[in-house]
């Protein structure tokens, strides 16, 4: 057998790329460790430095070989299929989101005005009752006996302030004449004067005994839904500026407000958005805001920014602010719990991709991109808030780059994969 009888060919095709060994010149490692070099005519065993015997060439050749081939399949088989796609491009506005309560616009505490004892309830309790609606009714006779004893003094006055009267004109006609002495003309005047002031005292006695008949009737002074009542017919209830029995209370229903609190960090980020124009104080604009239920997804209940207060809490470190929202199906109630959301910046073009892409290497966030050779790269992102379906990413990302948004698991930088491309959708879908 001449050597041109051992020059063989052996072509692998591995991963896109031809390689040629020919018996010529080819080395090997055996599973072993040993390195085999291939000459012209012998193969040498080169950790012993001794020729391996020629019976035993054919079978180490073609050990290699399929030793080779195994290898050259296995890197073929580590070209992992993944699904690429370029990022979504959208005009959004970031929301900061807030829990908050809602609250009545107004609450009215509802107590008695006179004491006396409960003689009628005349609404339903929980219902909603008008502005001007009879409630409660206090037992009336005490106040009308004192409404006539009011009257009665009050002509009493009138009659005294009538005599008084005629009494000065008398006096001051016989001083003109020198008949009468001048000290009996004053004392009549003072008398008169007297009596006008105890004519306006029982005319404002009467006015207090009539307001002190009327508040026998108490009768709503908010339109709103009306709580339970705290006393029943036949008690005693206390009326006056201090100590007054509470009856009821009454709150406002439409429209209702969501009140919450954001912190320092949000209110210097406002105002410095404020002062740059890039978004209107809402102290100065009523901002549009969104409000979700506990059990709602979508943010379909709209109102408007319509106060901020005016100094930041010391204990808590954040400010209060509320907003304002039509209720007409009155489904929202006061004590209810909700998330709000806000405009936090500008409109502006975003970069969008499935939060699915995005994995997380100990203290950062990555995302794979794939180069026009197919191999993988990784990228750390800065990311922002979920609009749509889609994760915002903020800073790590170029327009054009190519994200793998499927197989994320099976990618690994500098590693050559099958990318097949596809689209990203606004509801996170492919």
């Amino acid at each position: 057998m001449n050597e041109d009888s051992y020059e063989r060919t052996i072509d692998v095709v591995t991963i896109g790329t031809k390689r040629k060994w020919t018996a010529a010149n080819w080395q090997a490692r055996s599973p072993t460790g040993r390195q085999y070099v291939w000459g012209s005519n012998s193969l040498t065993d080169q950790s012993t430095r001794q020729a391996v015997p020629r019976g035993f060439r054919f079978l180490q050749v073609a050990a290699f070989v399929v030793a080779a081939l195994y290898q050259v399949n296995a890197n073929a088989q580590t070209a992992s299929t993944v699904k690429t796609a370029k990022p979504l491009i959208e005009s959004i506005v970031d929301w900061d989101e807030y829990t908050g309560r809602f609250e009545a616009v107004q609450s009215v505490v509802i107590q008695a005005r006179v004491s006396g004892y409960l003689e009628g309830i005349h609404f339903k309790e929980g219902d909603l009752v008008k502005k001007g609606d009879l409630l409660f009714e206090i037992d009336r006779r005490p106040f009308e006996a004192a409404v006539a004893r009011a009257k009665a003094q009050l002509d009493a006055a009138r009659a005294r302030e009538d005599l008084a009267e005629i009494e000065v004109k008398r006096a001051e006609e016989l001083l003109r004449r020198d008949v009468g002495p001048e000290s009996e003309a004053q004392r009549r005047r003072a008398e008169f004067q007297e009596a006008l002031a105890n004519v306006a005292l029982a005319e404002a006695e009467l006015v207090t005994a009539r307001l002190d008949l009327e508040f026998t009737r108490i009768v709503a002074p908010i339109a709103g839904r009306i709580s339970a009542t705290v006393v029943d017919v036949g008690n005693l209830v206390i009326g006056g500026p201090s100590g007054a029995t509470v009856m009821a209370n009454i709150v406002t229903v439409d429209p209702i407000e969501f009140v919450f609190t954001v912190s320092e960090a949000d209110f210097l980020r406002y105002a410095r958005l404020s002062r740059s124009g890039e978004r209107p104080s809402s102290r100065e604009q009523q901002n549009p805001v969104s409000v979700q239920l506990m059990d709602e997804d979508d943010w379909t209940r709209e109102g408007s920014m319509t106060f901020v207060d005016n100094q930041i809490d010391p204990n808590s470190g954040t400010l209060e602010g509320r907003a304002t929202l039509p209720n007409g199906d009155l489904l929202l109630q006061p004590g209810l719990f909700g998330r709000l959301r806000l405009p936090g910046s500008r409109r502006y073009q975003a970069i969008l991709i499935p939060d699915s892409a995005i994995v997380a290497d100990q203290s950062r966030l990555i995302a794979y991109v794939v180069d026009d050779s197919d191999v993988v790269q990784e990228r750390a992102v800065t990311i922002g808030p979920i609009h749509r379906g889609l994760r915002v990413v903020r800073h790590g990302l170029e327009v054009n780059d190519r994200i793998v948004i499927s197989g994320v698991q099976r990618a690994r930088p500098g590693e050559l994969v099958k990318a097949i491309d596809s689209e990203i959708l606004l509801d996170g879908t492919e």
